[in-house]
């Protein structure tokens, strides 16, 4: 079979996110068992019991993907915004439902097909940081994707003042700006989607810290050192040559 290598290597990671997660629910029930006032877990929830799974296949994603050369952690990408696509729907988050589905997956299957080109040389594949100019515009768009967003809350779903609920608009259009611009470069084996997946992360924590959602405060955290740990197999696997706005080009 072509590429088994790589399929081989998605299941591995799927096994190994089972375990990690196997891990992290046992430590959070026993959590819960000793403090039973922190209620970390909502079986009752049907848009939790969703998010389970979805972050399950998204961090078995991350892990494949961390091999720039394995388009095949795409598929499960797919599979993951797909079930965060309905967990959304679910919350009445119509907003996040509509990128989830109309936006990130047409995205990972741009990156598929990207991906899995036939080489042009017997290099092997490496990723590359943006351009100083791709660097900056990239840059004005998060911004303005935050900037609108924040509006939208303001007016559309919110509808109250710009100075209500300030942080939580904020943290909440910073998590969509930088899923946009992290999705997006990863089509082209841009380490700065990477930058923009610590962003989201952080940004992430920051949100939850905000409404007390403990589970999720965890979640958050593991997916930032998931996130810092590809990022960081990327940049090693990238030539001094392809090292971009940090070379000042």
């Amino acid at each position: 079979m072509k590429d088994s290598h790589l399929w081989k290597a998605t299941c591995l990671n799927t096994l190994i996110s089972i375990a990690l997660f196997a891990a992290l629910f046992g430590l959070l029930w026993l959590c819960e068992t000793l403090i039973p006032e922190l209620e970390l877990l909502h079986w009752g929830d049907a848009a939790w019991l969703v998010g389970i799974p979805a972050s399950v296949i998204g961090v078995a994603y991350i892990l494949t993907i961390k091999d720039p050369a394995n388009y095949t952690g795409f598929y499960a990408g797919i599979l993951m915004s797909v079930l965060l696509g309905v967990q959304f729907f679910l919350q009445s988050q119509y907003d996040s439902t509509f990128l989830y589905f109309c936006v990130f997956i047409p995205f990972q299957v741009k990156s598929i097909l990207n991906w899995s080109k036939p080489k042009q040389s017997d290099e092997p594949f490496s990723p590359e940081f943006l351009s100083m100019r791709q660097m900056l515009l990239s840059l004005l768009v998060f911004a303005g994707i935050i900037v609108a967003d924040y509006m939208l809350a303001t007016f559309a779903f919110q509808k109250n003042g710009l100075g209500d609920n300030v942080w939580l608009k904020l943290f909440n259009a910073i998590l969509i700006a930088s899923s946009v611009l992290a999705n997006f470069w990863l089509i082209y084996r841009k380490n700065d989607s990477w930058i923009y997946w610590l962003i989201y992360s952080l940004a992430g924590i920051g949100l939850f810290i905000l409404i007390h959602n403990i589970f999720s405060i965890v979640l958050f955290t593991f997916f930032l050192v998931i996130n810092s740990m590809a990022g960081i197999a990327w940049i090693r696997s990238t030539p001094k040559e392809k090292y971009g706005w940090l070379r000042g080009k």
